[in-house]
């Protein structure tokens, strides 16, 4: 299509701040250039500001961990982010790093599903109370807290109805920890980043991980920015679907 002035300056300034275009955008532009104007403003916030609180490598690998959360899984989005952060000099290690604290998102079926057995055993008259750790328990629950740094309620019924589970996920969980050259308060937001999505929206696991965040040192300004990051998800349906609707509208014009 050849483009207005008003689309071109739209299309100039959106590659400008995001360094990146594509076919969804060209048919968005095409079906509403005022949309596409107010998604640059309100995608372009954090990457205004002049210096911002996070770095450009961090603030991509934000955007990775949430368009590559089991929860979303938006290919386009880890590709385009994956390259920007590469441009930004993060190494392949680190993104890597990113892509091992994104994969313990699965756990939560476990944080979830877990207590609510507890409370359904209870109210079914099969439990009434924890039993007490064995030695082996105790060992575990060591070794994440001398790992992670914390310990939260969420765990101590997994630990003590399924320690073989809860052994498997500290060893899994623990990699980047052991071997990752991110700081604690960059893996700490990258947690608050898939939380935080709307496409997962755990909540027990955001507010630990805030906590844990600012615990090592990160910033109200970082905090926010993440968020910032995390909220521009939604877009998504416009990505998938508007080259969708361009194709069977021109079939019918």
């Amino acid at each position: 299509m050849t483009l207005t002035d008003e689309q071109q300056a739209i299309k100039d300034e959106f590659v400008r701040v995001r360094g990146t275009w594509g076919e969804p955008w060209e048919r968005m532009l095409e079906l509403d250039p005022a949309f596409v104007r107010a998604y640059v403003d309100f995608a372009a916030v954090p990457w205004r500001r002049s210096p911002g609180a996070l770095s450009p490598k961090v603030r991509e690998l934000l955007h990775i961990a949430v368009d590559a959360a089991a929860t979303h899984l938006y290919t386009p989005g880890v590709r385009q982010h994956v390259a920007a952060a590469l441009d930004a000099g993060a190494t392949p290690a680190e993104i890597m790093e990113v892509l091992e604290l994104t994969s313990t998102l699965g756990i939560h079926a476990a944080n979830i599903g877990v207590p609510l057995l507890v409370e359904v055993l209870t109210e079914e008259g099969l439990r009434d109370g924890p039993a007490p750790l064995d030695e082996r328990q105790e060992q575990l629950k060591a070794e994440f807290t001398a790992t992670r740094g914390y310990w939260h309620a969420f765990w101590d019924e997994i630990l003590e109805l399924d320690p073989d589970l809860f052994e498997a996920y500290v060893a899994f969980s623990s990699v980047p920890w052991h071997t990752g050259t991110l700081e604690p308060k960059v893996k700490e937001l990258v947690y608050c980043a898939f939380d935080a999505s709307a496409t997962h929206l755990y909540v027990p696991g955001l507010k630990l991980h805030l906590r844990n965040a600012l615990g090592h040192g990160a910033t109200v300004a970082e905090i926010l920015e993440m968020f910032e990051i995390a909220s521009v998800v939604g877009i998504h349906a416009a990505t998938t679907a508007t080259p969708i609707l361009a194709e069977l509208a021109g079939e019918r014009s």
